[in-house]
């Protein structure tokens, strides 16, 4: 019986997950290809060659939000698809606020790197797996049952490693919480969730091996290629 009921737990646990995977990618495909932001230098520059619907924005990893263009301005678009929006949900004539096309971002990457992390897990995990003595084996979908047989207390730091890691990307690039009345009363309407004016969608400042680039086209450059991976693993972990 109890074999059973675990059986049947881990059903509905997948289930859950298939359900959860599906909902994450269609609103990273949806919401995410975004034009490549375009940099311009000049070497005199007054108020009135700023124009009007930047003024305000900070520049971000040389990017400079513009609520006029296709997802603000933000990377991300590449052929054949270019701005892939069915739904415009980040069009401009939409009105979507730039913070809410952020936080927009902020989920598309999110999910676009869990995503990766899961397709990685699958193809290594079945083949190369050194942990807990080599007993765990089989197909990927078992190896969370099989742990919790054999480490019950790795899910335990599982949990307290991934709440540190929410709680430092929230330190890192959400506003402080206001006060209840002020989060319910929201102009922006992001319910009290909003992204830091000078954080950029993603950047975390975990970079252990440098490799960020330091021009805004090179950024650029490899936000595209980071974002096309995660749209791709998020279609391939369902």
């Amino acid at each position: 019986n109890i074999y059973f009921h675990q059986n049947n737990i881990q059903k509905n646990t997948m289930k859950i997950s298939a359900t959860t995977l599906t909902f994450m990618s269609v609103v990273g495909l949806t919401a995410g290809f975004s034009p490549n932001a375009a940099t311009k230098t000049a070497t005199f520059l007054s108020l009135s060659d700023i124009p009007m619907e930047n003024a305000g924005y900070p520049e971000v990893n040389g990017w400079t939000a513009d609520p006029s263009k296709f997802c603000a301005g933000l990377p991300g678009s590449v052929a054949p698809l270019g701005e892939f929006d069915p739904l415009e949900l980040v069009s401009p004539k939409n009105g979507l606020s730039v913070d809410e096309i952020k936080r927009y971002r902020e989920s598309e990457v999110t999910h676009g790197r869990v995503a990766m992390l899961a397709c990685l897990g699958y193809l290594v995990g079945e083949s190369f797996h050194p942990f807990f003595g080599g007993v765990i084996s089989g197909p990927a979908n078992s190896h969370l049952a099989q742990v919790q047989d054999v480490a019950p207390g790795f899910f335990i730091a599982l949990t307290v490693a991934i709440g540190a890691s929410e709680l430092y990307r929230a330190k890192t690039g959400w506003n402080a919480p206001p006060e209840l009345s002020k989060i319910v009363d929201d102009p922006n309407g992001a319910f009290g969730a909003r992204l830091n004016d000078d954080y950029y969608p993603g950047d975390i400042g975990f970079d252990p091996f440098g490799l960020k680039p330091r021009t805004a086209s090179g950024f650029a450059e490899m936000q595209t290629k980071e974002l096309n991976n995660g749209r791709l693993a998020m279609i391939g972990a369902i």
